[in-house]
């Protein structure tokens, strides 16, 4: 009976510190779930694909983002979202419960980068802003922009998605595929399309490719918006009676084709080099966009204002002088582009 009475006293005290073991473990894993931890700073953790939740744990304590790796392991296998973890990067701000932090590798608020692609820029001056901003490759997006596959899926008539990637401001994880930026550039230049086309002259009978092309064209010879309208009017008529178009913009485009740069000088060679995007020794609208137009441009290609005149040129001011036949033209050469020239030189 002594011997039962010591064995029943030892289990009872083994059970007691059981019981306050698994109490003091319960407390602990209570108090690590309802606790914020972090320093109020940013810290960036990457989950590749794949990523197991044990890998997923050790990253964010090693990161910061929790105090215990495993504690977050059992709260993560707890709440069964081990399979529910997005992967990507993930930017982790101020002190966090266990479950905001959960919250966020379940719902996959990955961290964002905000790229702006101003009015104007060719194909290969917009691929190089999305790869410093860590989102894309550039010759992966290069390549995305003349994937015949892809443009086919789009939509899109030409050789390359030059002139259909919308400027805007875009909010982009990493690691999405280029494909997927292009697809999403495309619907915002439907979009603009779209509402310039509700906006369009009756008069005005281009397809969607030969709007862009020209509205590309009006992006590039003006950065006055009030003038685009009237820039318009003089490509449509000299479209309609047959005349070339004779714009720079389109020879400085044949030649980054034909050598790949540009060093900033048209030369006389350069204005009679026949090429398919030179609109001096070509009739009629090149072949594509020779760069991508921002609404206002798309909106004037659609909707030109009433006028006769078939010339204009700088005043040097950021403005046009526009008239309609070539004696008052090659008078507003002289006056603003020749004269002032030879008056700085002297």
């Amino acid at each position: 009976m002594k011997a039962l009475r010591v064995l029943g006293l030892v289990v009872g005290a083994l059970l007691v510190l059981l019981l306050a073991g698994a109490l003091a473990l319960w407390w602990q894993y209570r108090t690590f779930t309802a606790t914020s931890f972090g320093p109020p700073g940013e810290r960036d953790v990457e989950v590749p694909a794949g990523s197991s939740l044990t890998a997923v744990a050790r990253s964010l304590e090693g990161a910061g983002v929790v105090s215990d790796g495993m504690r977050f392991f059992l709260f993560a296998r707890l709440q069964r979202a081990e399979r529910k973890i997005k992967r990507g990067e993930y930017a982790f701000a101020g002190p966090l419960t266990p479950a905001q932090v959960l919250e966020m590798l379940v719902q996959g608020k990955v961290k964002t980068y905000r790229i702006t692609v101003p009015e104007g820029l060719r194909l290969d001056e917009i691929a190089p802003l999305f790869a410093q901003a860590g989102v894309a490759d550039a010759a992966k997006f290069l390549a995305a922009a003349h994937d015949r596959a892809l443009l086919h899926r789009l939509g899109i008539e030409g050789s390359s998605a030059e002139g259909f990637l919308f400027p805007d401001t875009y909010v982009e994880p990493k690691g999405r595929a280029e494909a997927a930026i292009l697809e999403e550039m495309v619907a915002h230049f439907r979009a603009a399309y779209a509402q310039a086309k509700a906006q369009a002259d009756p008069a005005v009978h281009l397809t969607e490719l030969q709007a862009v092309t020209l509205a590309s064209i009006i992006e590039k010879e003006t950065g006055a918006p009030e003038e685009r309208p009237h820039i318009s009017c003089v490509f449509h008529n000299r479209l309609r009676i047959g005349m070339p178009l004779q714009t720079d913009p389109t020879v400085i485009y044949a030649h980054i084709l034909a050598t790949g740069s540009f060093d900033g000088n048209i030369t006389k060679a350069m204005l009679l080099q026949p090429h398919p995007y030179n609109t001096y020794t070509v009739a009629g609208l090149p072949p594509g966009p020779i760069a991508n137009p921002g609404q206002a441009s798309l909106n004037a290609a659609l909707h030109p204002t009433a006028c006769a005149d078939l010339y204009f040129v700088s005043r040097g001011d950021g403005h046009s002088i526009f008239s309609g036949d070539l004696g008052s033209h090659n008078a507003n050469v002289q006056r603003y582009q020749i004269a002032p020239y030879k008056h700085a030189q002297r």
